[in-house]
């Protein structure tokens, strides 16, 4: 009789996360009114995979958050809150995505990240990715990272460019937009070694 195989549960990662001027920690339901602020704006959510945000949909978006704590298997999420001088600046995702083989744990992620406008330009979006990037492949076990975005994004796209990371598609009109149109998708890539080599 074959014997079903199971990946390993992965721990949790050690939290929080200190950079020069960021704090990046586990999302707690404190975090709603910040988090609502900057998702209900619609230039902030302009190109991300949902619109302004009302109280129902804050509600869910809160509960996925706060629930993403310590992913093992490929949907599940680790969220980040980054907080400066103990204000929330924004949030990151870090999505598990496919594994090798059935027994193996997730050996590829997506990133993420929404940051309120007000903290723009000041380079805290590099800085808490950055730290997401090298949290990512120190602590689980994978072999790439992965973003995808809205060609139109240029500042995630920037972003993605500032972190190492690769244009490795750009494939048309394969995305619903809100509007009933069809959008873009651009898809930027990281590997290990290459993380490993730039570190």
């Amino acid at each position: 009789m074959a014997t079903e195989l199971t990946p390993p549960v992965l721990p949790a990662p050690s939290l929080p996360i200190r950079t020069d001027r960021l704090v990046l920690r586990t999302v707690v339901a404190g975090d709603g009114a910040a988090i609502g602020a900057y998702c209900a704006d619609p230039e902030v959510t302009r190109y991300l995979p949902f619109g302004p945000l009302d109280a129902e949909g804050l509600a869910g978006r809160m509960e996925r958050l706060t629930a993403g704590t310590a992913p093992s298997l490929p949907g599940e999420i680790l969220a980040l809150a980054v907080e400066h001088d103990g204000v929330l600046a924004g949030d990151l995702m870090l999505r598990l995505a496919e594994r090798h083989g059935p027994a193996d744990p997730p050996s590829i992620a997506e990133l993420g990240w929404v940051f309120a406008p007000e903290h723009a330009g000041r380079g805290f979006a590099t800085e808490a990715a950055r730290a997401l990037v090298d949290l990512a492949f120190a602590h689980y076990p994978l072999h790439r990272l992965m973003a995808r975005l809205d060609p139109r994004n240029l500042a995630s796209a920037r972003l993605c460019e500032r972190l190492g990371m690769r244009l490795e598609a750009h494939t048309r009109e394969d995305y619903p937009d809100r509007d009933g149109s069809w959008s873009d998708t651009a898809v930027y890539g990281l590997l290990r070694r290459e993380w490993a080599a730039a570190s």
